[in-house]
């Protein structure tokens, strides 16, 4: 993907979405004790441009997945949480904008969407929690169906979707909402993570403070700092994990990568981190191209490879 055109990848992105199928998280659409805010969808203008592939969305009230399958799979499917701030989940330049370059290496992708922890649901911070546990679970009791190995199953973050992806890898097994059928029996540890440009701890020096402060507020307490942040929830039962951040970015600091990583290490957990010089924060496939991060999926890709 590093020598194609962001016009031929534009093109590559809508053919992956029209193939694409969606289905809810939750059996009954709307998360149990789900908030009534409105949902909204917006084009997200000020990444790469108007596009009709340049959709978020807020109010996120029924999470869903889309599934982006590839022709011929090869057993591993990836759980894309995308980023947002916490604000509002982007669903093309962290979802379908990924398709066409995971697909033609046979992955099969779940970009799904999660209730924002700010909207007053149930679970509060654990909301979007709740939902990529969920997501994880129905995916592995129903991996056949799209050729999979139920063993083979990992989850990729991005920003904010990186700290929800990485808070399902070190609190799979936590109870955040009640079981409610034979597919919460599943098991939500992923078989391994990868991190990009994550939102990782809630330490005020380094954190991403308004993903901070739409998870856990103005002034949370040392328990929720340490609670949500997962660089001190990582055990030796932690998955593999990739780790990818631009050194220059401006909005999420290079330094949660790098608590994460030395987190991983000291515990003996498998774990491989790049990191760029130029990129900035929110680079994605699409505004990769044409500098050296744009290489990034393949080295993940080949990471992958060594996990499953």
């Amino acid at each position: 993907m590093r020598n194609i055109s962001p016009e031929d990848l534009l093109t590559l992105m809508k053919v992956a979405v029209q193939h694409a199928i969606t289905f809810p998280v939750w059996p009954q659409g709307e998360a149990p004790g789900t908030a009534a805010s409105p949902v909204q969808f917006q084009l997200e203008t000020f990444h790469t441009g108007p596009t009709p592939f340049d959709r978020s969305v807020t109010g996120v009230r029924a999470p869903e997945i889309t599934v982006y399958a590839p022709q011929n799979p090869n057993g591993v499917g990836i759980l894309i949480a995308p980023g947002g701030s916490y604000r509002r989940v982007v669903l093309d330049k962290e979802g379908s904008a990924l398709a066409p370059c995971f697909n033609a290496k046979g992955y099969t992708l779940f970009v799904m969407t999660y209730r924002l922890p700010a909207d007053q649901h149930a679970e509060g911070a654990d909301a979007p929690l709740a939902d990529i546990q969920r997501a994880m679970r129905t995916i592995r009791a129903r991996a056949g169906e799209w050729r999979l190995d139920p063993a083979k199953l990992g989850v990729m973050g991005f920003s904010a979707g990186g700290h929800v992806a990485a808070s399902l890898g070190t609190r799979y097994d936590e109870v955040v909402y009640p079981p409610s059928d034979d597919i919460d029996r599943q098991s939500a540890r992923p078989a391994f993570m990868a991190l990009v440009y994550p939102v990782i701890t809630m330490q005020a020096e380094i954190d991403h403070p308004i993903s901070r402060q739409q998870l856990i507020g103005e002034s949370p307490t040392d328990e929720q700092v340490h609670h949500y942040s997962p660089e001190q929830n990582v055990n030796s039962e932690t998955p593999p994990v990739f780790l990818l951040h631009a050194v220059d970015d401006p909005a999420v600091k290079v330094e949660n990568s790098l608590v994460m990583f030395t987190a991983l290490r000291r515990l003996g957990v498998p774990v491989e981190m790049h990191l760029f010089e130029q990129g900035k924060h929110g680079f994605g496939i699409r505004d990769a191209l044409g500098l050296p991060a744009a290489v990034w999926p393949e080295l993940m890709m080949a990471w992958i490879a060594t996990k499953v």
